[in-house]
């Protein structure tokens, strides 16, 4: 059953995070007249949506996603004639903007909860949670995402405490409160005036809270993840049906969620017919492995563990929605590490986990430097760690008995430093993303993974992923990887990723060996055409394949 086409099925989507993608003076600090000067590598790239982490007015604890001003631009990125400009050069591009809208939480140096402060009684006190006690023992339990209690004191008074899910200077907007939820829906449709194109809704799961209540606890702490409260949070649906309405349908504005643990019957109330948002995104594979006890517990995604991961998701989403595919993001380590066996990972490889998740069915996310193949960040010391729950995991691993090294090596697997550090341009001295010092230190690997190196090399990683795209967008293809139904081939076969993307008789096969060594594989017919290779030729007759290692092959199906 084909759904309703809209304008962003086809394209394909980008995220910068401005931050580090490039520095016009000089600063260290990527901002927006970087971005306008590369509007063309992403034109040629093909991107086009580009989805901005947050560049408002902020103290960057969480690295501006504390917002202290919804309506202004913090001047480390720029101004506000150069976001209009951003959004006209975009535009004459045929390109899309779309803002960060943070709205579960803001800074604490928001004018709303500075008010709060000197009136936790008053208009601004009820935007937030603040409860009175003289006993912050009876308060509920639950850990702030980045650890600790998600109740902090209120400055100034000793018998006040306000909620935080996130970090202490990023205080919770109450939701609950209907003149709150005005100023909110105000500033949402002043930027939506202005000529952005949609928004990413960062955390927006979080905005309905479950009762106010301990569970018992997960950790020695005595306190249990903030995650725990949604299970029992009723009526998200209010406030974010109220939302699309006042809001997003009226401007056509594209929405993607960032939303998790959904109940399959959920789905289609988010992205079905009049959901609440165009998409959200498929984390099926980013949470597998997840342990309350911390990131020492983490299990490691196989190959196998990845496939199935992508079957599951593509399975919960099909016929219900426009699902969003991605393989990192800003909170994520790099994809090309976590789901590519360590030491594994070269061109050949990077490139096959490109096509795997890039041809499924859904938008195609892709995260800046992704494209160049960048990876994680091998760290000789804590002192290097920037990102703040980075440095609370550490502590945890420390706490548990784990050594300095091993507790280091769980922030090279899992942290999100490894997305943010800067994108690699060229060779030259900090990869040409500034002539200053920048923010946050280079992958010592820029001198080999850089756009310079990649950008005339008809085999780089960079190469196939505009294959990818052009593939995707190609007229006489388009229809089956846009809307053709997704099957999984061959499921059960170790280290086989296999798919059929099909469409009015018509299939195409996505078909990869995600180990080292040839191996041979059945095929569901004969090949037609080979659209897509990562390495070397393809060997098949009218029953097998034969793939070399980490190869993987898009091929139209002889029709039966």
């Amino acid at each position: 059953m084909l759904m309703e086409t809209k304008w962003w099925h086809s394209k394909t989507a980008y995220q910068i995070y401005p931050k580090s993608f490039y520095d016009s003076n000089g600063d260290g600090i990527g901002d927006l007249p970087g971005i306008i000067s590369k509007l063309d590598y992403l034109k040629e790239l093909g991107a086009d949506i580009i989805w901005l982490s947050p560049i408002y007015v902020s103290p960057l604890a969480d690295e501006g996603y504390d917002i202290a001003d919804y309506y202004a631009i913090d001047p480390r990125f720029g101004t506000m004639d150069d976001l209009d400009l951003l959004i006209s050069e975009a535009h004459k591009r045929e390109q899309y903007i779309i803002m960060d809208l943070v709205v579960n939480h803001c800074s604490d140096e928001h004018e709303w909860f500075k008010k709060a402060c000197e009136d936790p009684e008053g208009k601004y006190g009820r935007y937030f949670y603040i409860k009175k006690t003289n006993d912050p023992k009876t308060l509920c339990n639950w850990r702030s995402y980045f650890g600790g209690s998600v109740w902090e004191k209120l400055p100034g008074h000793d018998d006040y405490y306000y909620l935080h899910l996130f970090h202490k200077k990023q205080p919770d907007l109450n939701w609950e409160n209907p003149e709150m939820r005005e100023d909110i829906y105000r500033m949402v449709n002043w930027w939506l005036d202005k000529g952005i194109d949609g928004f990413r809704l960062d955390a927006i799961i979080n905005i309905k809270k479950g009762p106010f209540v301990s569970y018992p606890p997960d950790r020695d702490d005595g306190l249990v993840r903030g995650t725990r409260q949604l299970e029992d949070a009723v009526g998200i649906g209010e406030f974010l049906g109220e939302l699309r309405d006042r809001c997003f349908t009226p401007h056509n504005a594209f929405t993607v969620g960032e939303v998790f643990n959904l109940r399959d019957d959920e789905i289609k109330d988010f992205i079905g017919e009049n959901g609440y948002f165009s998409s959200m995104f498929d984390f099926t594979p980013t949470i597998f492995g997840q342990d309350d006890r911390g990131w020492q517990y983490f299990k490691d995604v196989t190959p196998d563990d990845y496939k199935h991961c992508v079957f599951k998701g593509q399975k919960e989403y099909d016929d219900i929605g426009f699902v969003s595919n991605l393989i990192e993001n800003h909170d994520e380590p790099r994809g090309v590490s976590r789901y590519i066996p360590e030491g594994d990972q070269s061109p050949t490889s990077k490139k096959m986990l490109a096509a795997l998740y890039f041809l499924t069915k859904g938008l195609p996310w892709i995260y800046q430097g992704q494209e160049l193949g960048m990876e994680n960040v091998k760290l000789r010391s804590i002192d290097q760690v920037d990102d703040i729950s980075s440095i609370d995991a550490y502590k945890v691993a420390i706490a548990d008995g784990f050594s300095e090294a091993d507790a280091l090596h769980l922030i090279e697997k899992h942290g999100r430093d490894n997305a943010r550090t800067p994108f690699q341009w060229n060779a030259e001295k900090n990869a040409g993303f500034t002539t200053g010092t920048p923010w946050l230190a280079l992958n010592p690997n820029y001198t080999k993974i850089n756009l310079s190196a990649e950008e005339n090399d008809p085999d780089s990683v960079l190469s196939f992923y505009k294959k990818l795209i052009k593939l995707r967008k190609n007229p006489e293809y388009s229809g089956i990887f846009v809307y053709g139904d997704f099957s999984p081939y061959l499921p059960d076969v170790h280290n086989c990723f296999a798919y059929k993307r099909t469409l009015g008789g018509r299939t195409i096969l996505v078909i990869a060996n995600y180990q080292n060594g040839k191996k041979i594989y059945p095929l569901p017919g004969a090949v037609k055409k080979v659209l897509l290779t990562n390495t070397g030729a393809v060997n098949s007759d009218s029953n097998s394949i034969t793939l070399d290692g980490y190869q993987v092959v898009v091929a139209e199906m002889e029709e039966k």
